[in-house]
């Protein structure tokens, strides 16, 4: 070689190939191949090196060794030319010293390895080769490839030489080979000592940092993932000959080494003090148990294996808890408070498995080994948060747990059922039923496990026991208050536990008569100290009265049982001084009913009212002060639902289950659980006139609602509903879980939806309407709702109360409800396009049905396009029908897109309009009619001709048309007439008011316009009626609807029925003097005769008009003017017009007084009405008949009025006493009384029955003035009038008639002539007869009183009377006490006492031969037990013995 070839720079080496050519270059070109070998040969006889020799030989230029894995097998398959000549060389160097060639190999490669690693021998901090090193190495591994290959190269040699000079090998040269086929890891784990060494190494590798820029991280992934597979698939495959000792041998040793790594993972997660890098290094190993990093190398079954393997290590890590340790320390086990990296842990290992086989291999182990208890029940906790499938399971685990140790009394089964219910229930409702609940299910019937025997009792109750000195309080107190079920005759045996844990409650200084009220004792919250629960005790028994008004049973039986709570705990939080507000409060009204009942002592009472008054006095000083909550709990509320909202768009499902359940944690600490009711579902009360809570729990609901609507607003931008994960049905249902909570939620949202909802952008009505519609979805988990003051009848779901919230009565609501129902459908239909049975769980039938309402009303596009059950949608094609389902969340979330176009949209969507085929989904006639009656005209979104034109296409063109089963009226005329005569009556009873507290029918509510088509519907059935030649067959179709409506009024009796019975008449009365007269009086054609039918008029007037008259006795003007106009309408389409209404009118004066006194007393204002009307009928005939005598009667009246004294004309003495009734009420002296009186004093039988009828009247009036407190003014006059005509009458018994109730006990003479008084007043004013009776006669005088009892069946009726006063005062039916009267004898309080008194005297002044024995028997039974005295009156003076002088002491 020439002197410049051999100064070339050392650092400047070329390439053996390099050399070659540059000696080629200089020889000629002649020069054949053999020269040029022996050439080649002598250069390197000359210059041998080894070691640098390696490296020329596989040097082909720069490589990155991290890619190097899928060229090797290629490469090695290529020898270069330098291999054979470095083997040649070996081999002679093998021969000159000899050695076998491999050795000669082994030591070459060992040399330059240790050469290559001699900066990390020892050094802890250089774990990894650096990328210089890293690409020498390459080359030097690929030359020894290629010595294996051929033979000149010994791995076994090489590691035993290897491990011997380096007594800590580098792991990456390990891993190197064992990727680059020289030495497989299998190999290196044969040596002893080799299993310490790899988790050493392991060790290092996880705490070693990577520096910057350096692919340093990449590597030692690789270097991790590559040894666990090789350490599972050498450990757990199912192929290895386990007969082999070594085979088992290695097997056994790459178990002992992932469970040594294993350890050391559980070993820094229970450190106390954990150091940062440690938990950093420790959490490099566990993603190595991610089931995707073995790939293809590690079959399935191996995989599971390994995984079932390392749970069960480390669900058995060092079982150093006892049970009782894990059952006094399990609350700090949550999920919450577990390490996540733990967590993280136990969701990896369980990934490959199913939740039946993770709970069964929980079970075996448990049963096969001592566990951990901690990571036992943190495991549990973890399956249950992340995966809804393992609740029922878990429960079907305990009860099995439970019906074993029953069958065979196991501890270690009841144990472990009670550990793992209660970890459950830690975790919230909305994950695990509560303690309580599972415990009360478990053993709280006589159907448990326990209840068979009393073995099984007694095995109950002594492990019970047992467990008492390590429990927590808050299982001691789901214990007591929900005891398990014990027969009679075993009560001993509990009493004994109860005692147990009554005094371990003691000594823990928990007081049981400290106890809340409402305390929640489900073990799960947090423990509430007794004066904060002594606050929501209070809270709570306001918010029972505010919605009862009555004191709760468990607020009196405090009062009585745990009187030490009550005075010491209960009344000093209720007692709080506070300013009181002017209007008194529900805590105010609660307070005076406590001190009514005398639970509120007298002295503690009179401090509280000081004490507020200071209070006032300091409000009104500027010294009063706030108490400001604690802000903590918020701003961890805050920061979870930040992370949360993040978390929605970068992590799977599991760490949002995960997050869920810490702020579901942190809500246990803002809502404290309390038992809401003690059994079943809890009621919220939801105030619509006030839907307000305290300041924290509105800020807290407030947090809430606005995460939701961003976390929806930010997955909504990535995926449409249907392609997100559930986190919004997980996000409600743990709002759900807790029983504060919800009513928060849904008062704010009542709030926001009914009083705000104008003001709500569009991103809020998204959010909220998708909240609403999960709400629905999860309704079974919602509490029931009562809306206070009851709007609807019953409790609602909390998506129904909220669905009400919803006014359609202006524009402002329509405007909103439809945004928000457009919103919630869109939203509820992507999220069920495809399946019929979730479109049911989400889209809410009532925002639903609104929309069916609001669309056609305010687009009136729709209502060409109408959604009929039986209707085709050949327009939704199944080309739009894919444009639909794309368009239709983008119509709501499109921020140019308007409520119109959103909500045609939704109307052309196919699914949408299938729905309306469901029944529940069908806005039916009757419920239209309910929503258009609370629509305010003046501030309705259509004008009046647009209204109109809405209103007769929904009625003429929808609903009349459509079948009865879908809603309709079934093309029935009279059937629409029947909806809207309904709805109006509805409406105003209030039975049906949904928007607000307002009543339905006051001016401005579309009534008018809703009467309007009723009118049309009325005048085409009598169009249709006349054209067919039905209406004979009609009859009175509209009373016999108000006679079916009054008689499904509950008991009439009950004030409640009476008013509802008084309101459905009064509006019946307004609507029906809206439409023709005509209709209600039949024409009937009998032999070509048409007649007049006037007896479903008759009986409609009898049996209901009469019983809401006032005043009683006496029709409205207006309804007699209409029943008249009846008549001589339908009177003048029969042959004999004016025979037939004389016919009409004599069966009104035998059948119906009451209309033929109402026509007497309302004449004067009738008069020319009736007069015009039947001239304008007949072209001006006479009136009929007994039309002429309701005129003379009048008349004859009137002439009395001005002195002038006129025979009686020929009429009813009824008629006649009504006409002169009348005339007295108008004058106002009693001059014209006087005269009438000594007319009439001839006593003929004309003048006797006329007196008797006009005492009824009196009487009536009388009653009347008792009943109404306005009318006590006249009660003087009136009882006066009263004695008046009862001194006329005193020497005839008829008047008695008068008092003779028909159908009472006592058999009554049968009232004859008398019978149209009681036809004609109310049947409450015939009830009460007996008190007019008795405060009359008592005030007669004396001598007219001695005459009146000598009148014949005076007695009779005085007892009958008596005996009914008793008991319309022992049934309360008595009127109320007036305390205006003029004097106190005509109190109603007082008449009882002088009746007595009166009957009393009434018996001595009758003769006892004027008395059958048979009579004075049932006297004797009348008066029975309610007033012995009377009876023993009777039986002294009147009986057979009393006729003896010597026993008459009276």
């Amino acid at each position: 070689m020439s002197l410049g070839t051999s100064s070339v720079c050392p650092t400047q080496k070329r390439t053996l190939s390099c050399l070659l050519a540059g000696r080629v270059g200089k020889r000629p070109r002649q020069v054949n191949a053999e020269e040029l070998r022996e050439a080649a040969v002598q250069l390197l006889n000359r210059h041998q090196n080894l070691s640098d020799l390696f490296l020329e030989v596989g040097s082909l230029g720069p490589c990155n060794l991290i890619c190097q894995g899928k060229s090797a097998q290629k490469e090695l398959s290529i020898r270069s030319p330098g291999a054979v000549f470095l083997v040649s060389e070996l081999r002679k160097k093998a021969a000159e010293l000899e050695l076998p060639v491999a050795a000669i190999s082994v030591k070459m490669v060992l040399e330059r390895l240790l050469d290559l690693t001699s900066n990390i021998k020892g050094d802890r901090e250089h774990v990894l080769l650096n990328s210089a090193q890293r690409a020498q190495l390459f080359v030097l591994f690929q030359s020894t490839r290629e010595l294996l290959s051929l033979g000149a190269f010994c791995s076994k040699l090489f590691w035993q030489e290897y491990w011997r000079d380096q007594k800590q090998p580098v792991l990456e040269v390990v891993y190197h080979l064992h990727t680059q086929n020289i030495l497989s890891l299998d190999h290196v784990l044969e040596r002893n000592g080799a299993r310490l060494w790899l988790v050493s190494e392991l060790k290092a590798l996880c705490g070693w940092t990577a520096s910057e820029n350096d692919d340093g991280d990449v590597v030692r992934q690789q270097v991790l993932s590559t040894v666990v597979t090789a350490l599972v698939q050498a450990g757990f495959e199912g192929t290895q000959d386990s007969a082999v000792p070594t085979s088992r041998k290695h097997s056994q040793v790459c178990c002992l080494v992932l469970d040594d790594m294993l350890s050391w993972v559980l070993d820094t997660l229970g450190s106390q003090q954990l150091l940062q890098s440690g938990e950093t290094a420790a959490a490099l190993w566990v993603p190595m148990f991610d089931a995707s990093l073995c790939g293809v190398s590690v079959s399935p079954d191996a995989l599971r294996r390994f995984f079932t393997h390392s749970l069960t290590h480390t669900l058995t890590y060092r079982p150093r808890l006892k049970v009782s340790d894990a059952v006094a320390t399990q609350r700090e086990w949550g999920f919450a408070k577990t390490c996540p990296l733990l967590t993280t842990l136990f969701r990896k290992l369980a990934v490959v498995f199913e939740v039946q086989e993770l709970l069964s291999h929980l079970q075996q182990v448990l049963e096969t080994h001592e566990v951990n208890w901690q990571h036992v029940l943190s495991f549990v906790s973890t399956l249950l948060v992340y995966n809804p499938h393992t609740q029922p399971i878990l429960k079907e685990l305990l009860s099995r747990l439970l019906s074993s140790a029953f069958e065979v009394y196991d501890l270690e089964n009841m144990i472990t059922a009670f550990l793992l219910a209660r970890q459950g229930a830690l975790e919230g409702p909305g994950v695990f039923p509560s303690y309580s609940e599972w415990f009360k299910m478990a053993f709280g019937g006589a159907n448990s496990c326990h209840g068979n025997s009393k073995k099984s009792l007694v095995f109950l109750l002594k492990f019970m026991s047992d467990l008492v000195p390590f429990e927590p309080p808050q299982y001691l107190k789901v214990h007591i208050l929900h005891p398990p079920y014990v027969a009679t005759k075993h009560r001993a045996l509990l009493k004994e536990y109860v005692s147990l844990a009554k005094t371990r409650l003691a000594d823990l200084k928990v007081s049981v008569e400290e106890m809340g009220l409402y305390e929640d004792v489900s073990g799960a919250g947090a423990s509430v100290q007794p004066r904060s629960q002594a606050l929501q005790d209070v809270e709570r028994a306001v918010s029972l009265f505010d919605s009862t008004g009555r004191i709760s049973a468990t607020v009196m039986e405090a009062s009585i049982f745990r009187r030490p709570y009550f005075l010491n705990r209960f009344l000093p939080a209720l007692l709080t001084p506070r300013v009181l507000p002017v209007k008194p409060d529900a805590r105010m009204n609660f307070i005076d009913s406590l001190k009514i009942a005398e639970k509120i002592p007298a002295a503690l009472y009179s401090s509280y009212v000081e004490s507020c008054q200071r209070e006032r006095r300091r409000h009104h000083d500027g010294k009063g002060h706030s108490v400001v909550n604690d802000e903590d709990p918020l701003e961890v509320l805050q920061v979870q639902l930040q992370d949360l909202r993040a978390q929605l768009t970068e992590v799977g499902d599991g760490e949002v289950c995960a997050q869920l359940a810490r702020i579901s944690h942190t809500l246990s600490i803002v809502f404290p659980e309390r038992a809401e009711e003690l059994v079943g579902q809890p009621i919220i009360c939801l105030h619509v006139d006030d839907p307000t809570s305290p300041e924290l729990h509105t800020k807290v609901v407030n947090m809430i609602l606005r995460s939701f609507c961003q976390s929806l607003l930010d997955t909504s931008r990535i995926s449409p509903p249907n392609k997100q994960s559930p986190w919004a049905a997980q996000f409600v249902n743990s709002l759900l879980g807790r029983r504060k909570l919800p009513a928060a939620i849904l008062h704010r949202m009542w709030d926001l939806l009914h009083n705000q909802g104008a003001s709500l952008s569009a991103a809020h009505v998204l959010g909220l309407a998708a909240f609403a519609v999960h709400l629905h979805a999860s309704q079974a988990q919602c509490p029931m709702v009562q809306l206070s003051p009851t709007l609807l009848s019953g409790p609602l779901s909390g998506p129904e109360a909220l669905t009400a919230a919803l006014s359609c009565t202006t524009q402002t609501d329509m405007l909103f409800c439809i945004r928000f129902c457009v919103a919630a459908l869109c939203y509820g239909l992507c999220l069920s396009e495809s399946a019929c049975e979730q479109r049911l769980q989400y889209v809410p039938c009532g925002l639903y049905k609104k929309l069916l309402y609001l669309i056609p009303r305010l687009i009136p596009d729709a209502r060409t396009l109408p959604i009929e059950v039986n209707g085709e949608s050949e327009y939704v094609g199944p080309d739009r029908q894919v444009e639909g389902d794309h368009w239709l969340w983008k119509s709501v979330t499109d921020s140019d897109t308007t409520w119109r176009k959103s909500a045609w949209v939704l109307w052309s969507h196919a699914p949408f309009r299938l729905l309306v085929k469901l029944s529940e989904y069908q806005l039916s006639f009757s419920e239209w009619l309910a929503a258009e009656l609370r629509v305010q005209r003046s501030e309705d979104a259509l004008s009046d001709p647009e209204r109109q034109e809405y209103q007769q296409w929904a009625c003429q063109q929808l609903y009349l048309p459509s079948p009865e089963d879908q809603g309709g009226c079934g093309g029935d005329v009279r059937s629409a007439c029947s909806h809207i005569l309904n709805a109006i009556v509805d409406q105003q009873n209030g039975a049906q008011t949904q928007e607000n507290n307002v009543r339905p029918l006051q001016m401005g509510t579309c009534l008018p316009d809703i009467l309007c088509r009723l009118q049309e519907m009325v005048y085409e059935m009598e169009l249709t009626s006349r054209s067919q030649g039905t209406k004979d067959e009609q009859g009175h179709f509209l009373l016999d609807l108000i006679s079916r409506r009054c008689s499904v009024i509950s008991d009439l009796s009950r004030t409640s029925g009476e008013l509802s019975f008084q309101q459905t008449l009064q509006t019946w009365n307004r609507v029906i003097l809206s439409l023709p007269a005509a209709m209600l009086v039949t024409v009937k054609t009998d032999g070509g005769k048409r007649t007049l039918d006037c007896g479903t008029l008759m009986e409609h007037v009898n049996q209901y008009q009469r019983n809401v008259c006032t005043p009683s006795g006496l029709l409205p003007y207006q309804l007699t003017a209409h029943c008249l106009t009846a008549v001589l309408m339908a009177g003048v389409s029969c042959s004999c017009p004016s025979g037939e209404v004389n016919k009409a009118m004599s069966s009104i004066s035998r059948h119906c007084p009451l209309l033929l006194v109402s026509a007497g007393r309302w004449w004067g204002r009738l008069s020319p009405v009736v007069g015009s009307l039947w001239r304008r009928l007949t072209g001006g005939e006479p009136l009929p008949r007994q039309l002429s005598v309701l005129a003379d009667c009048h008349l004859w009246a009137c002439s009395l009025k001005d002195g002038m004294s006129r025979p009686a004309p020929c009429g009813p003495p009824l008629l006649l006493a009504a006409c002169l009734h009348s005339v007295w009420d108008g004058c106002g002296s009693g001059q014209v009384v006087r005269i009438s009186l000594d007319m009439f004093g001839q006593q003929t039988e004309e003048n006797r029955q006329l007196l008797v009828f006009l005492l009824f009247f009196c009487v009536t009036d009388l009653l009347t003035a008792f009943l109404t407190p306005q009318e006590v003014k006249g009660l003087q006059r009136t009882h006066e009038l009263c004695k008046d005509i009862l001194t006329v009458l005193v020497d005839s018994a008829d008047w008695l008639l008068l008092f003779k109730t028909p159908g009472s006990v006592f058999p009554v003479l049968e009232q004859g002539l008398y019978q149209p008084a009681v036809m004609v007043t109310s049947d409450q004013h015939t009830r009460l007869m007996p008190l007019a009776f008795y405060s009359l006669v008592p005030h007669l005088n004396c001598e007219v009183l001695e005459r009146t009892v000598k009148a014949p069946g005076f007695l009779h009726t005085a007892v009958f009377c008596y005996t009914s006063l008793m008991k319309l005062f022992m049934d309360g039916q008595s009127p109320c006490p007036v305390t205006e009267l003029p004097t106190d004898q005509m109190d109603p309080s007082k008449i009882l006492t002088r009746a007595q008194q009166v009957l009393l005297k009434t018996i001595s002044l009758t003769s006892p031969s004027s008395v059958p024995q048979c009579q004075l028997h049932q006297l004797e039974t009348l008066c029975g037990h309610l007033d012995p005295e009377v009876t023993a009156a009777l039986v002294s003076h009147l009986s057979a013995s009393s006729l003896s002088p010597e026993l008459d002491f009276l």
